[in-house]
C-alpha cells in the first residue's frame, strides 16, 4: 500500500514527528524523489525568512542561537532550526544528532531543531541543507540556519541564508584570520561576541570594520554593520534582532530577496547537477540548464529532475561522469 503523499497542509497539521520523518527522508537521495511535489510547493511559499550564523568553534554561536529563539518566540513568531554537526566517524551521522544543543522548551510547538551532519563536505553545511531549508522556510516564520563551524571555509552559508551573521571572538586572532580569507565579504552583519571584554572587543570591532570597508560586498547597497555583544548576559541581543529588521527591510525594495533566492536555487541546481552527473554530465547538461534559466523562475527541483532524465535519456560522453 503506497503512502499518503507529504503536503505542506498535512506536515502543518502533523506536529514535529511527521515533519522529522519527512526531514530524514529528504536526506536521502530517494527522499528527494519521493517528496519532489512537497519541494516545488514548498519553494513556491516562501513564509519565513532565513538567517544564517557561521563563524569558528568555540565563539558562541549555540548559545547567540538560543538568544535569537528567545527573542523571536517572544514576538510569536515560530523558528525552525538547522544545526550543522561534524560527523560521526562510527556512524556516518551528526555527532550531537538530535540532542539539545542549546536551551529550549522541548515542547514548544513553536520552535522545531534538526540536527544534519556535514560528513565530508567541507563549507560548514551539509548536503541536505538546501532542500530541508526549502520545507522549514515554507513552515516557520523564522529558519536559523547554524553551520558546523569548521574554521575560514564557512562561505557556503550565503547559499541558503537571507541574512548572514557571522560572529567572531575578541583576542582569538579570528579578525586577521578572517580578514586574510576573504570571509568579511560573506556577513551580512558581524557580530563581536564577549562584549564585556571592553577595550578588547572594542579592537575587534574596529579591525572588521576596517576590513569591510576595503571588502568587496554581497550587497553593494548594503554596508554591514558590526555589533559587540554578549551572547551569555543577552547584552546587544535586541541590537542584532534590530540590525536582522533593517536588513530584511532593506531586501525587501527593489526585489533584492527575490533575486538572492533565485541566485542560491540555480547555484544549488547546478551544484547538485555536478555532484550526481559529474563534470561531463554538466556540460553535457549546460544548454538546457541556461535555457531553463532563461525562461520564468522554476522549482529547481523540478528542474533536476527534468534534466536528470533528459541526460538519462541521451547518456554521458564517452569517458564517464569525470
Amino acid at each position: 500500500m503506497s503512502l499518503p503523499e507529504t503536503t505542506l497542509e498535512t506536515l502543518r497539521a502533523g506536529g514535529k514527528a511527521p515533519l522529522a520523518r519527512c526531514l530524514a527522508d529528504l536526506e536521502s537521495e530517494a527522499g528527494r524523489t519521493r517528496h519532489r511535489r512537497l519541494l516545488d510547493e514548498a519553494h513556491a511559499a516562501p513564509r519565513g525568512r532565513v538567517i544564517g550564523l557561521t563563524g569558528p568553534p568555540g565563539v558562541g554561536k549555540s548559545t547567540l542561537l538560543a538568544r535569537l529563539i528567545d527573542r523571536y518566540r517572544g514576538t510569536g513568531a515560530t523558528v525552525g532550526v538547522l544545526a550543522v554537526d561534524p560527523s560521526s566517524r562510527r556512524t556516518g551521522g551528526a555527532v550531537l544528532g538530535d540532542r539539545t544543543r542549546f536551551d529550549h522548551d522541548p515542547e514548544d510547538g513553536g520552535v522545531f531543531v534538526r540536527s544534519l551532519a556535514a560528513g565530508d563536505r567541507l563549507g560548514g553545511l551539509a548536503d541536505a541543507t538546501f532542500p530541508l531549508m526549502v520545507v522549514l522556510r515554507a513552515l516557520f516564520d523564522v529558519v536559523l540556519v547554524e553551520t558546523v563551524g569548521v574554521g575560514q571555509s564557512e562561505i557556503e552559508i550565503g547559499e541558503v541564508a537571507d541574512s548572514v551573521l557571522l560572529a567572531i571572538q575578541p583576542a582569538s586572532g579570528d579578525s586577521l584570520q578572517f580578514i586574510k580569507a576573504g570571509i568579511v565579504e560573506i556577513p551580512d552583519i558581524v557580530v563581536i561576541g564577549k562584549a564585556d571584554l571592553g577595550e578588547i572587543a572594542a579592537r575587534a570591532q574596529a579591525e572588521i570594520e576596517a576590513a569591510l570597508r576595503h571588502a568587496t560586498p554581497v550587497d553593494p547597497e548594503w554596508r554591514p554593520p558590526v555589533l559587540r555583544l554578549s551572547a551569555v548576559s543577552g547584552a546587544g541581543v535586541d541590537d542584532l534582532v534590530a540590525a536582522l529588521a533593517r536588513h530584511a527591510a532593506h531586501q525587501a525594495a527593489a526585489g533584492r530577496l527575490e533575486a538572492r533566492r533565485l541566485a542560491q536555487s540555480r547555484s544549488w541546481l547546478r551544484a547538485t547537477i555536478r555532484e550526481t552527473y559529474g563534470r561531463r554530465g554538466l556540460e553535457r547538461l549546460r544548454p538546457a540548464l541556461e535555457e531553463s534559466f532563461a525562461g520564468p523562475p522554476a522549482s529547481p527541483f523540478l528542474l533536476l529532475e527534468r534534466l536528470g532524465q533528459a541526460l538519462d535519456e541521451v547518456g554521458l560522453p564517452e569517458g564517464g561522469a569525470g
